[in-house]
């Protein structure tokens, strides 16, 4: 049974930094890339940043270039998210989700951690 286990969500105030964690286990994960997304209330859920398992390259939304970084650690399945300079609006459920190589979809969710951050 694969699973995605979300770490390191919390409070912060602006300005401050967060380091999320996303830990693959199961003998059947199989992934081509690892997707954070966030949801904040009332909004619908957004992309914010992907890193793929071979060769590391990456990509981000557009309001997070410059201040989150998303790493992976592939001996131990693990993406990283480390989010600076956090502003309010950054304020949502974060979740990781695995893409499957040659498809637009998503195979494996997170259950999602809580990121707020206060003015």
């Amino acid at each position: 049974q694969v699973q995605l286990v979300e770490s390191g969500g919390g409070l912060v105030q602006t300005g401050g930094s967060l380091r999320l964690s996303c830990a693959a286990s199961g003998r059947s994960f199989s992934s081509y890339a690892m997707d954070w997304l966030r949801q904040a209330p009332g909004k619908e859920r957004e992309f914010v940043a992907r890193v793929i398992w071979i060769g590391g390259g990456t990509l981000y939304a557009d309001p997070v270039k410059g201040r989150f970084t998303i790493s992976r650690d592939n001996a131990k399945r693990t993406v990283y998210l480390q989010m600076n300079s956090l502003k309010p609006e950054d304020t949502a459920v974060y979740y990781c989700a695995s893409r499957a190589a040659g498809t637009s979809e998503y195979n494996y969710w997170g259950q999602g951690t809580q990121v707020t951050v206060s003015s």
